[in-house]
């Protein structure tokens, strides 16, 4: 790290005038916002960060507490099959084929080129376009759900009906799904995150706590299937009442340019490429462990799973807000970006690192504790490598997205396509070999390739490296080598021992090597007025 580098943002170094403006942004008209400064100022980053984080903490949350509950309701199979059903929720975001993060770029170029007034028909060009996918969208999963109930996944026959019933029900959604991403695109454009995690809070619960509302009624999966298209269609309208209440160009006259339209394809193509073969692979193991295993070893393994993955809210609420900055900084000050850049690495690593080895350390207990002596002893391996997983991916998506947001999706793109077929050979031979251990096995190995091709790649992007692919490869080794020490462990004991040498080493380390003078006399003032208050 940059034992240089200086104190974020969100310390009071800036004049009194400035620090007050950016405490007043609230919900403000467009018109009201001084593009050039007030989208990367630092203070605002940091809220938007911590907006986010709430906005995904929080349902993790209920869903630890939920699952099992949910587990003992409705069994292991008809909650494997919910699991697949999440999944589909969550791919259906691909049927807006890179329109909806085409035009969070934009929206950001636009507001970085003064250009506010071009921002409602670029709206309404863009959004009509997913609505068209959308309904596409819903066609397709119509017409392919009987094939991958009856055929392609291992659905038990007394489940068929339903699931299929489910899946068709989540087909009339999608045209939903993707209008409430080009909405929450544009207040994401406009740094407006507080707005989209008031609405995505009680959306993300609701995805839990579904079933449990249902319960007393059904144990079935079409009444859970139905509330949660319905919360979606709720969710969807109270995006649209954010974006007119924000914007009020959206109220114009024009409602298509068909300027916009070649611009929305060129990078929304590129994007639909990643939107396509990334989430392919992100959940192909689920539907493989589904095909060749059972809906039992999916429950195995995605509930390990899913709770690592929930881990990447911290760096996942960092790059939401970063993608719309990086847009608008790249082209004015390549400088501020390699800065952002920085710093977001730097935290993401201090923060994940030691969550990522009390998870490896603690697997068996954990998982033993939480959902019982089966799924600790089915799902223990495979925690501890999506552990290691998570700790290189966290890292990984910030080059992911700064080469995005640079305009070059074709670049993420050929690098996914490059993947797609060889870690689908290797996850169907391991899958077949170890089961859900191998399965995960190969996921992580994906992971570490995919972050060394992304960090190399980055370091093209930026006119001024803020930190060496060499300190980076140290960095990650270095803390994969512990990781692995933690998990040979056994004794409890030991294992405690060894947890609490790493952490004060680690902290120490952090202390007088990562943090600069600067950033540790804030987080020292910082200490001192909360023991004060």
């Amino acid at each position: 790290m940059n034992q240089r580098m200086q104190c974020p943002d969100a310390i009071p170094s800036r004049d009194n005038a400035n620090n007050e403006a950016n405490d007043r942004e609230e919900v403000f008209p467009l018109s009201k916002v001084d593009a050039n400064s007030h989208l990367t100022s630092g203070r605002l980053l940091a809220r938007n960060t911590m907006w986010n984080l709430a906005g995904q903490i929080l349902p993790m949350i209920v869903g630890i507490v939920t699952i099992p509950v949910i587990i003992r309701v409705m069994g292991v199979e008809r909650f494997g099959v919910l699991s697949l059903a999440w999944v589909v929720v969550g791919y259906f975001s691909l049927f807006d084929f890179g329109i909806g993060r085409a035009l969070t770029k934009l929206v950001a170029d636009k507001l970085g080129a003064d250009e506010e007034r071009a921002i409602g028909p670029l709206a309404w060009t863009s959004l009509l376009i997913m609505l068209v996918f959308g309904i596409f969208g819903t066609i397709v999963t119509l017409f392919i759900s009987p094939l991958l109930v009856h055929r392609l996944l291992k659905i038990p026959q007394a489940l068929q009906h339903e699931t299929l019933l489910g899946f068709y029900l989540l087909a009339v959604s999608i045209p939903i799904v993707t209008l409430t991403a080009g909405f929450r695109g544009i207040l994401e454009a406009l740094q407006q995150f507080r707005p989209v995690n008031l609405i995505r809070l009680p959306m993300s619960v609701l995805s839990f706590a579904v079933p449990l509302l249902v319960f007393p009624f059904s144990h079935g999966l079409v009444p859970v299937v139905a509330v949660l298209v319905i919360g979606r269609v709720v969710g969807c309208g109270a995006y649209v009442y954010a974006c007119f209440k924000t914007v009020p160009s959206l109220r114009g006259d024009d409602w298509f340019d068909s300027s916009f339209v070649l611009p929305l394809f060129r990078f929304g193509g590129w994007m639909t490429v990643n939107n396509l073969v990334g989430p392919l692979m992100f959940y192909l193991d689920r539907f493989l462990v589904g095909a060749l295993l059972s809906v039992s070893a999916v429950a195995y393994y995605t509930t390990p799973v899913d709770m690592m993955l929930r881990l990447t809210v911290i760096p996942n609420a960092v790059v939401g807000v970063l993608f719309p900055a990086f847009a608008v900084s790249l082209s004015q000050d390549p400088d501020r970006t390699a800065l952002l850049l920085a710093r977001a690495f730097k935290y993401i690593c201090l923060i994940l690192f030691p969550v990522a080895l009390i998870a490896v350390a603690f697997a068996p207990e954990g998982l033993r504790l939480w959902l019982g002596t089966t799924f600790s002893a089915e799902g223990t391996v495979v925690l501890r490598l999506t552990a290691a997983g998570v700790f290189v991916n966290s890292l990984a998506i910030l080059p992911f997205v700064l080469i995005q947001s640079a305009g070059r999706p074709d670049i993420t793109a050929w690098m996914l396509i490059a993947e797609l077929p060889a870690y689908g050979i290797v996850l169907l031979y391991l899958t077949r070999w170890l089961g859900v251990e191998g399965t995960a096995i190969a996921w992580t190995g994906r992971i570490s390739v995919e972050a060394a091709v992304l960090f190399f790649v980055s370091h093209r992007i930026l006119p001024q490296r803020s930190y060496s692919v060499r300190r980076l490869v140290a960095v990650v080794l270095a803390g994969l080598t512990i990781l692995y020490a933690a998990s040979v462990l056994n004794d409890f004991g030991t294992k405690i021992g060894f947890v609490g040498v790493v952490l004060i080493s680690f902290a120490m380390t952090v202390w007088f090597w990562a943090l600069g003078p600067d950033e540790r006399h804030f987080l020292g003032a910082l200490v001192d007025a909360s023991t004060r208050n």
